[in-house]
């Protein structure tokens, strides 16, 4: 990011200030715009972060003309910006496409016809065989930002990425932090108690993003290789000796988490920490570039956090809450 003017849709959530914190540290980024439509969460960012390399531009990713006014001079963007609550994806349907697919289709044209250089979007493991609208729409948005790179073929055409990942712990409306404010009332609800989820720090979130952002040729979907939980571990660990509801799976939820389905296996390349699902849609060149020291999966691979063979254990779930999250366990 060294030398970098990025534009971060959506920065004032919990990956944004965890980026920004990040690049601020331990790159010579030249400016960050946190684009978002909150004013209250730009207001107390702006004096959380209170660095002059920091702009704070207030937008929606729907509106299209303010999204190109705020691309101008942009090299980067990292679209974070979302309707992401399942619930309420579901109840407002047209608000989630409106900003989840539409919202997608303003970041692509409006990078291209301000000449910036690369794009990184976040998805969801949702976006993997969707049950929910909000899963549907990231699942559209990421066969967007995939095929945005089909037409670019020359030099200096901007590069279009994607990078999939689960829950992140504490982030906001995850489970811990829900079962942390819950267990004041003794009771944990448990939807079923056979269900898995992915889980991975904020920072490997950021890394993955870096990882993108250092290497992409465009037309990839970067997934990290992240541990698995239990439901049931996480209410121990969070509210030890509450009792535990079973409440039932909620409309639109799953059982366990894909990341990877078997459809995917035939694109999908293993590397050091990822994996990589490089698009048919791309040229052969970009192609090479994307597997280049990357290995081609079996056919039929999926990658769910029920058969995930790495699992994060209860003690070491509670070691990261109290150390990195101070949470008092």
């Amino acid at each position: 990011m060294d030398g970098q003017r990025i534009l971060l849709t959506g920065g004032t959530g919990s990956f944004g200030n965890k980026f920004i914190e990040q690049a601020l540290r331990g790159n010579e980024v030249q400016k960050i715009v946190v684009y978002s439509r909150d004013e209250m969460k730009q207001w107390d960012m702006r004096n959380k972060v209170a660095d002059e390399r920091v702009e704070f531009v207030l937008g929606d990713v729907r509106n299209a003309d303010r999204l190109s006014e705020a691309c101008k001079g942009i090299d980067t963007i990292i679209h974070a910006a979302a309707t992401k609550i399942v619930p309420t994806a579901e109840t407002n349907p047209t608000e989630c496409i409106k900003t989840n697919i539409d919202g997608a289709i303003n970041v692509i044209k409006c990078a291209n016809s301000n000449n910036v250089r690369k794009v990184v979007a976040l998805s969801t493991d949702k976006a993997c065989n969707p049950v929910n609208l909000y899963g549907a729409t990231k699942l559209a948005s990421d066969k967007l930002f995939v095929a945005a790179n089909a037409g670019n073929r020359n030099e200096g055409d901007c590069v279009f990425s994607v990078v999939r990942y689960g829950n992140v712990m504490c982030s906001r409306g995850s489970v811990i932090p829900f079962f942390y404010q819950q267990k004041k009332e003794f009771v944990i609800p448990i939807t079923d108690v056979r269900m898995t989820r992915f889980m991975l720090s904020l920072q490997d979130a950021v890394d993955l993003v870096q990882t993108a952002l250092n290497e992409s040729a465009g037309g990839e979907l970067y997934v990290k290789k992240v541990p698995s939980i239990s439901i049931l571990d996480i209410a121990d660990v969070v509210a030890p000796g509450c009792e535990k509801k079973i409440i039932g799976i909620r409309p639109g939820e799953k059982l366990h988490e894909q990341m990877i389905s078997e459809e995917d296996s035939f694109y999908t390349y293993e590397f050091e920490g990822y994996y990589k699902i490089v698009s048919p849609l791309i040229d052969e060149t970009r192609k090479r570039r994307s597997s280049e020291g990357g290995v081609l999966v079996s056919e039929g691979f999926s990658y769910r956090s029920d058969t995930n063979v790495d699992w994060l254990m209860k003690e070491e779930l509670k070691r990261v809450l109290v150390e990195e999250y101070k949470l008092e366990l």
